[in-house]
């Protein structure tokens, strides 16, 4: 999401620090040219074109002249201007001119529309002036010279555009103090030593092939039992809660995604097509909702009162990301999601969004997601939306209804809408304080009139259902990826893929140590024994660094007493446990997935 001055309170900060930078980049490179320097979440960047590439070995030479300019006490000072001003002051600044000359017919940086009156104005501080609508902070005094650094270079082209001029960019971070600094760089380190494409290839779990192809992960069979673990425990919640599963294929006549309007809104995300004839084109799955209806359709007469009607599915689909934009598991190519659609009357809608609500409150609980936030994603004025007014009217007065009956806090943001109606994302935030999108229920007015969706209302006359799209945990790729960086690769016992291995100190042991796997395997749990000749401590060692949960270490006197030495991943030495009192406490703890 945008940062801006009404949601990010380090934005007069960040941006103030970028306009510094810029101007101690210039008192390097007198004759480089800048372009943009916005807040961004986190810190701030500017793009300059120099005469040289930048290296790391800059970044603390400009380091310094920022502190130096902090320690000015410069204020920053608005002022507004007309277009041959900005002209004359920006001159010999040509990525400027042309922001100037969007500015002056009615675009906005961008080189999108701006709606309202076009200001064009500017910000000095010291010797350096830039065409910036602010805010900033009153003077570069206020920025905490303890409280930034800057962190890379990198490339980016102007505006975006890979036909356009790369520019070098400077990445900032910025914070209020030396603490809030030290503490985002230690999340940073902690990030990498949680990176799940690290992990998941430490801990055996997935992989990407050349051989396969970019964005098309395989799993192991350690990364299957995680994939079907978590699809069971959502199965299960989803069957208490009343939903039906169904199954609807991956491939789809492309005509049906013409009647929904995806072909249109979404075909740039869409496989190339795969011809049989002129009249009959297939497309690989992208998404469930057309098929959902279609199912809905073949159902037979549907009366009132057989709605609500919920149909879940965890269906592989197909979308065609752009591969700069792939990223281990949280942007794949293949991804299964935990996807529903649910066709209910008008007057239910309340009903079924809170029904909904609750279910996702409690798959989040499990897995200690309970810090999150919900943002309202409306239509905007540019984008592709589906043009229906009062469809869009009817499914945002729903939704707004539906979160306020709910008593649910929630931020709106325009132009993050569904082509086809507004939707209520989940924003969770992992143990490093990192936001992810992950469950969403969406109100849609419009698909189903598409599609001819109808029910036999109370009046004997058709009615189109309204249908909620729901996905709880998202996809299950990217959902795992969130899981393995949340818990750094320590899942909950129901959840990890060996839950315990036993570790017999010598030979001797071993029959006991296989006759104890077969009697925790005989009440489902999954358990290896670790046979090798290692000792013991190395034994431990490895199945701490594969983050087994519990290590049962069997010794002389434990094969006397019928007890196992319980250890756990932590380090911690629980001591020796009855092999029988082990199992229930095991057992207790996959059944509650405390």
């Amino acid at each position: 999401m945008p940062v801006s001055p009404d949601n990010d309170p380090y934005y007069r900060l960040r941006h103030s620090l970028a306009h510094v930078m810029a101007e101690a980049v210039l008192q390097i490179f007198p004759e480089g040219k800048v372009a943009i320097g916005p807040p961004i979440e986190h810190g701030f960047y500017y793009d300059f074109d120099l005469p040289r590439a930048l290296t790391p070995d800059d970044l603390g030479e400009i380091e310094r002249r920022m502190q130096a300019i902090i320690g000015g006490n410069f204020p920053f000072i608005y002022r507004e201007v007309s277009a041959a001003e900005a002209r004359q002051i920006f001159a010999n600044q040509p990525y400027k001119l042309e922001l100037i000359d969007g500015l002056s017919k009615g675009l906005d940086e961008n080189g999108e529309t701006h709606h309202g009156d076009t200001v064009i104005s500017t910000y000095t501080h010291d010797t350096f002036e830039d065409l910036c609508r602010g805010p900033h902070l009153e003077h570069t005094g206020q920025i905490p010279n303890d409280g930034f650094k800057l962190m890379s270079i990198a490339g980016a082209y102007w505006r975006g555009d890979e036909k356009q001029k790369q520019l070098q960019r400077i990445y900032g971070t910025a914070w209020n103090n030396k603490t809030e600094l030290e503490q985002h760089l230690h999340n940073l380190e902690e990030a990498k030593r949680r990176d799940h494409r690290k992990l998941g290839k430490e801990l055996g779990l997935f992989f990407f092939s050349e051989d396969v192809g970019p964005g098309l992960p395989i799993f192991t069979p350690k990364g299957e039992i995680l994939r079907y673990e978590m699809e069971r425990y959502v199965r299960e919640v989803q069957t208490r809660y009343g939903y039906q599963h169904v199954w609807t294929g991956n491939v789809v006549k492309e005509q049906l995604y013409h009647r929904s309007g995806h072909y249109e809104n979404y075909r740039d995300s869409m496989f190339p097509p795969m011809v049989e004839s002129e009249d009959l084109v297939f497309r690989l799955k992208p998404m469930n909702c057309p098929s959902h209806m279609t199912l809905f359709n073949q159902m037979g007469v549907i009366s009132y009162r057989d709605l609500p009607m919920r149909f879940a599915e965890f269906a592989t689909l197909y979308r065609y990301e752009d591969s700069g934009a792939l990223n281990g598991l949280t942007r794949v190519r293949a991804l299964t999601q935990d996807d529903c659609h649910i066709f209910c009357r008008p007057d239910q809608i309340q009903e079924e969004f809170s029904l909904a609500l609750n279910l996702i409150r409690e798959v989040l609980s499990t897995y200690h997601f309970t810090d999150y936030k919900v943002r309202l994603s409306l239509r905007g004025d540019t984008g592709k939306f589906v043009a229906d007014d009062e469809k869009w009217e009817q499914a945002t007065s729903a939704l707004r209804a539906a979160l306020d009956a709910n008593g649910v806090e929630y931020t709106e943001e325009a132009g993050e809408a569904a082509f086809y109606g507004p939707k209520a994302d989940f924003l969770a935030r992992d143990v490093l304080g990192r936001e992810w999108q992950l469950s969403t229920i969406q109100v849609d007015f419009i698909q189903p009139s598409r599609l001819g969706c109808e029910y036999i209302g109370e009046d004997n006359q058709p009615h189109t259902p309204v249908v909620l799209h729901r996905a709880v945990t998202g996809t299950t790729e990217r959902f795992l990826g969130v899981l393995i960086e949340h818990y750094a690769g320590a899942f909950p016992l129901w959840l990890a893929p060996v839950q315990a291995v036993i570790i017999p100190i010598t030979d001797k042991q071993m029959e006991a140590a296989q006759a104890v796997r077969q009697r925790l395997m005989a009440v489902g749990m999954r358990v290896e024994v670790d046979s090798s000749r290692d000792r013991m401590q190395g034994k431990i060692r490895r199945a701490q660094l594969q983050k087994i949960p519990y290590m049962l270490i069997i010794g002389n006197k434990e094969l006397e007493a019928g007890a196992v030495a319980v250890r756990l991943r932590s380090g911690e030495d629980l001591g020796a446990i009855p092999v029988d009192d082990f199992i229930a406490r095991a057992q207790e703890e996959i059944k509650t997935r405390s």
